[in-house]
């Protein structure tokens, strides 16, 4: 399976909060971009790809929200931002997972825990950093990819990260989503 990690530090937290415009409610632009590049291709959806989102924005953070590829999920490239919407809006202030709609869950942890469960899961964490390993120089088997929004990670977020492996993509900063098509496109050509 393939799995991402996108934190924004910004990203609303409370389904109300999410309106016409998605530059104010902390950049979910971008977060639909990113959904859409995880599990889009011409004409099709991507198979087998897990997508964690860790929105550490107001006013209930963190949210963690969990979108698995399947053939019931209930997602087009149109509702994006009204999926995201919909999970804000049933969340619960107590842990605990829950699935809001086939495929789609959302609970309240964070980030740290998030990461520190797939490693403990034997998952090959991987930070995305202009500083990494070329991203064809790694297998990519059982690889997890974490990917901040357009501000970077917080100093407390950064100093976690500091143990993480990181990879890059190549020599240019690019988008979030274009990050996430270069990195399906390594896996495609490594067979995985």
């Amino acid at each position: 399976m393939r799995e991402f990690i996108y934190y924004s530090k910004s990203a609303v937290t409370a389904g109300n909060m999410i309106k016409d415009n998605l530059m104010r409610a902390g950049r979910m632009d971008i977060v639909c971009n990113v959904i859409i590049s995880v599990f889009f291709v011409s004409n099709a959806m991507r198979d087998d790809v897990k997508l964690h989102l860790i929105f550490d924005g107001p006013p209930n953070a963190p949210r963690h929200l969990i979108l698995e590829s399947n053939k019931d999920m209930p997602i087009s490239k149109k509702n994006v931002a009204g999926l995201i919407k919909k999970l804000l809006y049933k969340a619960k202030d107590e842990e605990g997972l829950r699935e809001i709609v086939p495929g789609c869950f959302i609970e309240k942890k964070s980030f740290e825990k998030v990461v520190k469960e797939l490693d403990k899961e034997g998952k090959d964490v991987l930070l995305l950093s202009g500083r990494g390993v070329d991203i064809r120089e790694k297998d990519l088997h059982d690889a997890v990819f974490i990917i901040g929004d357009h501000e970077g990670f917080p100093k407390d977020k950064a100093k976690f990260l500091k143990r993480i492996d990181s990879v890059s993509v190549g020599p240019k900063t690019l988008f979030a989503s274009q990050v996430i098509t270069i990195l399906h496109n390594e896996i495609d050509r490594q067979h995985l």
